[in-house]
């Protein structure tokens, strides 16, 4: 018989009765019942009883262990009482009797409860994270993420894609988030950057003839911490040669989709999926529509351009006239059937308006053929006619309004549309409704100063190529430049690259970034796209916020084995911590700590 055992904690059924087997693993519950005490034995398999009885001379030892100890049983399978049996758990039918133990390590008191839910702190389930990391939950969650890792690595072969690794130890690059820094001890004065993401890499496997690529890859970026984003994370990176953007989005429909819907019941009932080919969306219209790049689709409300609307002379609210008169726009938000709504709705929702900055929300109820509302009074009944139209309401109906300049109010619609239909108590059906948002602007310009900049990824190809970049304003060109959003969150983001030499040079020029800086920040990139670069794209898609949406989990420190926290310190392993002198010594560098502020009395 196996020194440790025979079969694992979650294998033995009512075809064992009778065996004499031998289990390892971990107490997970001991219960007395008087002449008998039971033990549940879990291993990363599963859990098994076992019972001692009161005249086995282990039972006293059995009995001081602490949980979390240990131990190896050796007994015979016996089948449970009928009233006993547990038809929730695959081994319920049978248990262990125990005839010997072996104590492999005794655990002292554990400071967090393993066997069941608890509200224990982020900071004691970081410090004990191996503990954490054994309830049920958790280590449930990990699985899953090795499991999506793995399907995705097996379909991604199925589409012909070859796995390549990147550098980890590479050059610094502008790329929209600030860069991890290595400092070299060879080269004094120098330093290496770890990668936000593989883009310049996966762009030079394509010059190198690869054809298709992708990676589990690894990147890092010295952001503040939230929710859906952590220093280091992971991406399911890929890049292809020869494709339009309908050839990138063709194959990654088909991947990310037969993922989601094999995973779809880990909620315990089944979600739909999007089917291909997925909805698309374009940025002008998201943030019309939505107020947002990232929109969750589930939700039914829609945001609509009412600033022409009053601008009507009949129309008298002179706070929203004198508002774009000054470059305001208005944008209205249409409730269904809520005119039942008590008055402390529409106060909740217009104080909630001020909170996020705005001066509130006015709103007009449309009941009984008439209406009325904060504003309903300025607007006469033609003009109403014109609003029922113009949005689409019906009898018991509210329309809410907010003005501002285009971004903020863009901003404020888009937070609005999520909290009219929570406060509705909308409910959100069990789906994934996934979109692509497709045309994003290749440049922005800053509202101060007007400066032109990229307003997104640089390296995208310009709709219109070269022709676009000398004749149009640049802040109407467009890039070959997507993102794939599900339910609220933006899982991939991608383009068609811009691979040649001259309409780069051209692209960053129009950004004020002259020839110089070019050479110095993508030298090697650029250089290579001067002998023969095939016309590429590609995205990358964030496989942590995949499973975070998979099992229903807000924070990504539920998907991780080992994480660090929202200051991103990790209290198990102590890091960040001071380095030794020596140590700065061989890396030529000096600490010098901020000065702290004086406090004033």
């Amino acid at each position: 018989m196996h020194t440790y055992r025979t079969h694992h904690c979650g294998e033995l059924r009512a075809s064992h009765v009778g065996q004499q087997v031998r289990l390892s693993g971990w107490i997970n519950r001991k219960r007395d019942h008087g002449g008998l005490l039971f033990v549940d034995l879990r291993d990363h398999y599963g859990w098994t009883q076992c019972v001692i009885d009161l005249d086995n001379p282990l039972l006293n030892t059995l009995d001081k262990l602490k949980l979390e100890s240990v131990i190896t049983v050796t007994g015979k399978v016996i089948a449970r009482d009928k009233d006993a049996i547990n038809p929730k758990m695959p081994t319920g039918e049978i248990e262990l009797k125990i005839e010997t133990v072996d104590i492999r390590s005794e655990a002292e008191q554990i400071p967090l409860q393993v066997n069941s839910p608890d509200e224990t702190g982020e900071d004691i389930r970081l410090k004990y994270r191996y503990l954490d990391l054994r309830r049920e939950k958790m280590h449930r969650n990990i699985m899953v993420r090795s499991q999506v890792i793995a399907s995705i690595r097996n379909r991604m072969i199925k589409s012909g894609f070859n796995e390549f690794q990147t550098p980890i130890i590479t050059a610094s690059s502008p790329e929209g988030a600030r860069d991890y820094l290595v400092p070299s001890r060879l080269h004094p004065g120098k330093f290496y950057a770890l990668p936000q993401a593989p883009q310049q890499f996966k762009q030079l496997l394509m010059v190198a003839g690869f054809d298709r690529y992708f990676q589990i890859a690894p990147c890092f970026r010295d952001e503040d911490g939230r929710a859906d984003r952590l220093a280091e994370f992971y991406q399911l990176d890929m890049e292809m040669s020869f494709v339009t953007q309908d050839d990138v989005f063709g194959v990654m429909e088909k991947v990310i989709g037969e993922l989601f819907e094999e995973f779809s019941e880990l909620q315990g009932r089944k979600y739909a999926v999007t089917p291909a080919p997925l909805p698309r969306i374009s940025f002008k219209e998201a943030m019309l529509k939505y107020g947002t790049d990232k929109p969750d689709l589930r939700n039914p409300l829609e945001i609509i351009d009412v600033t022409e609307f009053f601008k009507r002379e009949d129309v008298t609210f002179n706070a929203f006239k004198n508002m774009i008169n000054d470059g305001a726009v208005v944008r209205a938000i249409r409730a269904p059937k809520v005119s039942d709504k008590p008055r402390s709705f529409f106060d909740k929702l217009n104080d909630w308006a001020r909170g996020e900055g705005s001066g509130g929300m006015a709103y007009i109820i449309v009941e009984n053929g008439s209406s009325k509302g904060t504003i309903a009074k300025f607007v006469p009944e033609a003009a109403q006619v014109e609003l029922n139209n113009l949005a689409g309401l019906e009898d018991g109906d509210v329309i809410f309004f907010m003005c501002d300049k285009e971004a903020k109010v863009a901003k404020l619609a888009g937070k609005a549309r999520d909290k009219i239909y929570a406060d509705m108590d909308g409910t959100l059906p069990d789906e994934f409704k996934f979109a692509w948002i497709v045309d994003f602007p290749m440049y922005e310009a800053d509202e101060q100063t007007g400066k032109i900049d990229f307003s997104h990824n640089p390296f995208s190809m310009p709709q219109g190529g070269m022709d676009a970049l000398e004749n149009k304003n640049p802040v109407d060109i467009l890039a070959y430049q997507y993102d794939c959003i599900c339910n609220g969150y933006e899982l991939a983001s991608g383009a068609i690259r811009n691979h040649l030499p001259q309409v780069m040079e051209k692209a960053f020029a129009i950004a004020g970034y002259d020839k110089d800086v070019l050479e110095a920040k993508f030298g090697g990139m650029l250089n290579a796209f001067r002998y023969g670069p095939p016309p590429h794209g590609g995205c990358a898609f964030g496989i942590d916020r995949m499973i975070m949406l998979l099992l229903d989990e807000p924070n990504l420190r539920e998907v991780y084995a080992f994480v660090m926290n929202g200051q991103y310190e990790d209290p198990m392993m102590q890091a960040p911590s001071e380095a030794t002198e020596q140590q700065l010594k061989d890396l030529h560098l000096r600490v010098q700590l901020p000065l702290k502020e004086k406090k004033t009395s």
